[in-house]
């Protein structure tokens, strides 16, 4: 991983300086601040330059909600992990003893800062939950590089059967096109609810069409962090 800009990120800052309050954007400067040089002090500790301290920048990606609204949150967490140039084990940390605010801005970090499947284990965990906001975090675009196909195909129906949006689930018109096992998969999963007498989801037609060869995409689709902490 190397540290440097990310002009998504980049954008979003900007956005962020825009619309916070003062002493909000002040806090966000102090914290990014933190993480930075907690990320120069890893790298020297790694060099054997000085011994390892705390890091306070994990105190203000706890207390993000509270510093700058509930609306920031997801994307000013998103931003100090990246300043804090996070590794895999600092990710599962703090998803780990994080709230389900927190393991969401992990989830969403990780296209950001992790390139291998590493923190596969962390996606496949969230999409065992029943928080569907933790389950439309989970299938962002580091899903749909990294999941292998049995667990992304689960992840799709996890998104049927919780009523999460399907446009939530990143790159989903190219990983779905001509799966013929994800088609049966749906139409189980259609089969299963009318014998229950219960409606079929409007985006269970929407995947099911998206499996045929040769299908286009959807305009739309999920990028960047946005929304609110719950």
């Amino acid at each position: 991983m190397t540290h440097g800009t990310h002009p998504a990120l980049d954008t979003l800052r900007e956005r962020l300086d825009a619309t916070l309050e003062p002493a909000a954007r002040a806090w966000l400067d102090a914290a990014l601040a933190d993480a930075d040089a907690d990320a120069d002090a890893d790298a020297e500790v790694e060099a054997g330059i000085h011994e390892l301290a705390a890091s306070p920048w994990e105190l203000r990606f706890a207390e993000a909600g509270r510093r700058t609204s509930d609306e920031h949150a997801d994307t000013v967490r998103v931003l100090l992990l990246h300043a804090a140039r996070a590794d895999t084990p600092t990710l599962a940390a703090l998803y780990t003893q994080g709230s389900a605010a927190e393991r969401r801005a992990v989830l969403l970090a990780l296209p950001h800062l992790v390139e291998g499947p590493d923190a596969r284990p962390l996606v496949e965990d969230a999409l065992r939950a029943n928080d569907t906001r933790l389950v439309a975090a989970a299938v962002g675009p580091y899903a749909a590089t990294h999941l292998p196909a049995h667990a992304w195909r689960h992840a799709v129906l996890k998104c049927l059967f919780t009523g999460v949006p399907v446009d939530a689930v990143a790159g989903l018109a190219e990983r779905a096109r001509g799966d013929r096992e994800l088609a049966r998969m749906v139409c189980d999963f259609a089969d299963e609810r009318r014998a229950a007498g219960r409606p079929v989801p409007d985006d269970l037609h929407l995947v099911l069409s998206l499996t045929a060869p040769g299908s286009e995409p959807p305009s739309g689709g999920r990028g960047e962090p946005h929304g609110k902490e719950s």
